[in-house]
């Protein structure tokens, strides 16, 4: 492409381009600009309609527009204006469709030539020639377009636009006293540029399109978002392998390919030689010769990369296509493209906190007792709220329940399109934060959306929103009778103030509205978890669940010791299901308000014959909830669960086996072994050792060690 400039010496260059652009064009040549890029046009009632051009250090328009940058030659954009393309039609109501693409030219050709892969053909015909062949491609796609029709509808008519902006371009061009026009634009739309002919059919097809204002402006790119598998229309499935030969262009080429993939699987802990690197390039030439082709291409480096350096699995190839052939890069624009504000500031903020945007996924581990990880912090967080997810908190290693977090950071474009969203609700990070925090206050329906809502701001510390939300919390709070809605809204608090002070919290409204929870729920519990059916008896079992860990977290006497009163008016409650009887008590067991004799005592009630064995197993479910390590360890709860089915009546057992199924499948495969081997066994009961069993030689070495290790005198 460059050369066919340098060789045209054009008056102007016409590129595939949104118009609205064409002041951004000379930036191309700024420092600081790096593809992969893109350029980001969006509706600016409506963020949301957007829409991008991307571009790679190899495509055909960024040469265009690098080169007449560096030749001083002006540039245009002569594509159909953003302000017709993101408009919406009439009866759209959902956003802009996205535009209809011709049938595959290359695939088209390629299977004429006898190729079945149209990249293969592509490279053979084209990048593997010292010259471009664009006479002969443009006759060939005005042999394509003939036999192969645009589309149908709205399709042909949004190519035929197009088409139609791009000739009316040249002859404004030409108006405008420039004699050699250059159009770089997709071969597809060579053959109906080269003739514009006459105007006024053009200007009647583009007189009354739809108009919005729009924006436009440069944003990072990267490779994964070239390649057509994640939807890049102009099918370039393995960009990395494209900048490799574009980079290091000359007849070390596939060599290098090999020693930076050698590099890669060296990182990943694969044992990779020299000797691989040059077995595999050998290997990758020589299929070429076989196979007739002028150079090795990226079908010949795939196939000698999978034998030679993959061993012929499919497991190194796949990081090979990740890092390699499809490439990781992220690009990156100068500082003074102009942006959003918001996107402005949180440049700013990156930069402050030391964290770079990179297209590859990285674990970020923060110790929040550390300044500069609690800004870290604050910043995903702030950014979580406003739908921003460069990072995800990963809630298996590290949340608001501990001084470290653990994030999962990977900067994906299309953020930029929810930077521009969320730049309506404020100028800085904070303050759009704090703006859409208030918001989801006021939008909120439940009152665990807005306990939600206060956990999300002592994240984000967002002092000004709290205050708001926690009056929010109150109100609704003191008006919500439902005790289900209570115990769900207590959890998000009771993290927020047992970790707070990690993060500098002032917690002190948020534990006078934490002690009215507590209050309401534990006075309101019997009565609400009266007359339930099944469903609403395994929720409310599970609510009590993480009410008893909430308060364990916070470990406030008083709140534990009003929360077991409460558990046990359910234990001895005539109308309360079987199930939530069973968890209560074996809540109450875990946390030793009941000893195992009593725990025992009620279980046994529970599975009399007095009972019915459909409530009798719901007890069991409750009780044991999801874990058979109390049977495993009791001996005597196993001994009177085993003797409750061993009498149980065939047809009481058949009615109650689907839930007992359902109980001890819930079991870890390991508990269920010994419970099995221990009723097998008949071990049921409690094994008794007398003292004066115990043999005084035989215990003093190991009570000599336990001695020593517990650092005390025998």
């Amino acid at each position: 492409m460059a050369r066919a400039l340098a060789s045209l010496q054009p008056d102007v260059v016409l590129v595939e381009n949104p118009p609205e652009a064409d002041s951004l064009l000379g930036l191309v040549v700024r420092p600081g600009m790096a593809p992969p890029v893109a350029l980001l046009g969006y509706a600016l009632d409506a963020p949301e309609r957007a829409v991008f051009h991307p571009f790679a250090v190899f495509s055909p328009e960024w040469q265009a527009l690098t080169w007449a940058a560096a030749a001083a030659v002006p540039v245009r954009g002569c594509d159909l204006a953003l302000a017709h393309t993101l408009a919406p039609e009439p009866d759209e109501r959902l956003g802009p469709a996205e535009p209809a693409r011709p049938p595959d030219p290359l695939a088209l050709l390629a299977g004429a030539a006898g190729y079945d892969d149209p990249e293969r053909w592509w490279e053979d015909v084209v990048e593997h020639r010292d010259e471009g062949p664009f006479a002969a491609i443009a006759e060939a796609m005005a042999a394509v377009r003939a036999a192969v029709p645009v589309g149908l509808g709205a399709e042909a008519d949004h190519e035929a636009r197009r088409e139609a902006a791009m000739r009316q371009a040249v002859r404004a061009a030409h108006r405008d006293g420039f004699e050699r026009v250059a159009v770089v634009c997709g071969a597809w739309h060579a053959p109906a540029v080269a003739a514009p002919g006459p105007a006024a059919p053009d200007a009647r097809l583009l007189r009354g399109l739809p108009k919005v204002k729009v924006a436009v402006t440069w944003v990072p790119w990267t490779h994964e978002r070239l390649a057509a598998g994640t939807g890049y229309g102009a099918g370039v499935p393995s960009p990395g392998w494209y900048h490799h030969l574009f980079v290091h262009a000359g007849p070390d080429v596939v060599v290098r390919w090999f020693a930076e993939a050698a590099a890669v699987l060296r990182a990943a802990d694969r044992a990779t030689s020299p000797d691989h690197v040059i077995e595999a390039t050998r290997l990758a030439e020589a299929l070429a010769v076989v196979r007739g082709r002028p150079l090795a291409g990226i079908a010949e480096v795939t196939d000698a990369a999978r034998a030679v350096l993959a061993d012929g699995h499919d497991t190194a190839m796949v990081l090979l296509r990740e890092r390699l052939l499809v490439g990781d890069q992220l690009g990156s624009v100068p500082d003074e493209t102009p942006m959003v504000p918001l996107a402005r500031d949180l440049l700013t903020e990156q930069r402050r906190v030391r964290l770079k945007p990179e297209a590859v996924e990285r674990v970020l581990e923060l110790d929040l007792r550390d300044d500069r990880s609690r800004a870290r912090s604050r910043l995903l967080h702030r950014l979580a709220l406003l739908g921003v997810h460069w990072g995800v908190l990963d809630g298996g290693r590290g949340s608001s329940g501990t001084f470290r977090e653990t994030w999962r950071l990977q900067w994906r474009p299309e953020l930029s399109v929810r930077l521009v969203d969320a730049g309506a609700a404020g100028t800085t990070v904070v303050a759009a934060a704090t703006a859409t925090a208030r918001r989801r206050a006021a939008e909120a329906i439940t009152l665990a959306a807005l306990t939600a809502t206060v956990e999300a701001c002592l994240l984000a510390d967002l002092p000004e929103a709290l205050g708001e939300v926690l009056a929010a919390v109150a109100a609704r709070a003191a008006l919500d009778g439902d005790v289900a809605h209570l115990m769900d809204a207590l959890g998000p608090l009771v993290r927020s103030l047992r970790y707070g002070d990690v993060r500098g919290t002032d917690a002190g409204a948020l534990a006078a509205t934490v002690d009215g929870l507590v209050v309401r729920i534990a006075a309101g519990l019997p009565l609400a978890a009266l007359s339930l059916d099944d469903d609403e008896a395994a929720a409310m079992a599970a609510r009590c669940t993480t009410m008893q860990g909430a308060l364990a977290l916070l470990g406030q006497p008083a709140h534990l010791d009003a929360w077991a009163l409460a558990l046990a008016r359910l234990v001895d409650g005539r109308a309360v299901h079987g199930h939530v009887q069973g968890r209560a008590t074996r809540l109450l067991l875990d946390a030793d308000h009941l000893d195992p004799a009593a725990a025992g005592a009620a279980l046994s009630r529970a599975l009399s014959v007095g009972t019915a064995a459909a409530e009798g197993a719901a007890f069991v479910e409750g009780f044991l909830a999801g874990s058979g390590t109390v049977l495993v360890h009791d001996r005597t709860l196993l001994g009177l669960v085993d003797q409750w089915l061993a009498g149980l009546a065939t047809d009481a057992f058949t009615s109650v086996l689907p839930l007992l199924r359902r109980t001890f499948g819930s079991f870890d495969p390991a508990e269920r072994r010994l419970v099995g081997d221990l009723v097998r066994r008949g071990a049921t009961a409690e094994p008794v050792v007398a003292a004066e069993d115990l043999h005084g030689e035989r215990m003093d070495p190991a009570l000599d060690h336990l001695a020593v290790l517990m650092g005390v005198a025998r």
